[in-house]
């Protein structure tokens, strides 16, 4: 604990600095961007979501490219050191961050690791195939799929040091977040001339998000506790407070880049729904390849059906695991688990992401139960564009 209140004093400092360079920055940039800049060699991709909604998965269909490097949920560090702040305090925190990984620069860990540290210090290293190949370590090709109980196995010892290394190497550099919760939070990286971003905001039918959160109560409370700003006192999110903050999130999230959106998030906004990929998942993996500037691989293709066509819904142990499953199975399991009672509540406080994100409403229990009834609702009866960038006149 000692050592967590010296680094809270020391990250202020840092964040203060790098701030008011990244609102320089944006002050600079924000009005236009020269169309003759050259943009940056690198692809920075951010895959934006909330937990447990499907964002480990899709981050390892990026992790396991050969061309991508990427980190899960580096912004865990910031959370871990500074608990006592909310998530509002910690959005230009976690920002910064975001922006020194993407440069490749992870000196930024200093301020939430001051001690000298291997690979196996990083939130998740070992999800990160580029974290398990060369330059990071020697045991697998940037060609292998590798899996995170090998890597733990082999990898681990290696110093700090090469994440940086490696991650120099790669024409993709791909982070998922669970953290941001305001899109205009993220402008600053948007019109940093120095960033070549687009994101990917993957959502998810809130009530399968509550079915799977139940099943990491402790896990999650930490967190729930930094977004219901408690002052470090950890949450179980029993009456659904920061599952409404979620979806109130994914709604701000949405609109922003939708409506009357600002001229430099043109063709850099991408909305996935979870229930879609696992239905199609070749489909809308190749829909994501695209936007990311990335080609599928045969061995990619197997390895993704494989994963997608496994037995069961998977275990409570493997909550943050990806392992073999049955992903329709998955993504519909909450219509069989949870109580009508809960589904209501849940209903309730999520109603307009649940509308606006195309899924439909249940009005009684044999609704819910009645799997023939699909409740995602196709594209083209939405209310809204599933297009990169499609602005209403």
């Amino acid at each position: 604990m000692a050592r967590i209140r010296i680094t809270s004093a020391i990250v202020v400092l840092f964040v203060m600095v790098q701030t008011g360079f990244l609102l320089f920055m944006y002050a600079r940039y924000s009005s236009f961007m020269p169309q003759s800049e050259e943009k940056p060699s690198q692809v920075h991709i951010l895959i934006l979501s909330s937990w447990r909604s499907g964002s480990s998965f899709v981050g390892q269909l990026f992790s396991q490219h050969p061309s991508v490097f990427y980190l899960m949920e580096p912004a865990w560090h910031v959370w871990v050191t500074m608990y006592q702040n909310s998530a509002k305090v910690l959005h230009m925190a976690v920002r910064d961050l975001v922006r020194s990984v993407f440069l490749c620069d992870m000196s930024v860990f200093d301020a939430y690791m001051p001690w000298k540290r291997n690979l196996s210090d990083l939130f998740q290293w070992a999800v990160s195939r580029a974290l398990c190949s060369a330059p990071a370590c020697d045991s697998f090709q940037r060609t292998d799929i590798t899996s995170e109980m090998a890597c733990k196995t082999l990898c681990g010892r290696y110093p700090f040091s090469k994440v940086e290394e490696a991650c120099k190497t790669y024409s993709h550099i791909v982070i998922k977040e669970v953290r941001f919760f305001d899109l205009k939070v993220l402008y600053p990286l948007l019109t940093d001339p120095s960033l070549n971003l687009k994101i990917i905001h993957l959502v998810r039918d809130p009530r399968a998000v509550v079915k799977s959160r139940e099943q990491s109560v402790k896990a999650l409370a930490r967190d729930n506790g930094i977004v219901l700003s408690t002052n470090g006192t950890k949450v179980e999110d029993s009456k659904y407070k920061v599952m409404q903050e979620i979806c109130r999130s994914h709604v701000q999230i949405y609109e922003t880049a939708t409506l009357k959106p600002p001229g430099f998030l043109k063709d850099r906004y991408l909305m996935i729904r979870f229930e879609d990929l696992v239905r199609d998942p070749l489909s809308e993996i190749s829909e994501m390849y695209k936007f990311a500037d990335l080609s599928l691989t045969p061995t990619l293709k197997s390895w993704i059906y494989n994963i997608t066509h496994g037995q069961g819904p998977g275990k409570k142990k493997e909550a943050f695991k990806i392992t073999s499953r049955d992903a329709v199975n998955v993504s519909q399991a909450w219509r069989n688990v949870l109580s009508f009672q809960k589904i209501k509540k849940v209903q309730e406080v999520c109603k307009g992401a649940i509308n606006m994100l195309g899924y439909q409403l249940v009005d009684s229990e044999k609704e819910q139960r009645d799997l023939s009834l699909d409740l995602v609702l196709p594209r083209q009866q939405n209310q809204f564009s599933w297009s990169s960038f499609n602005p209403k006149n």
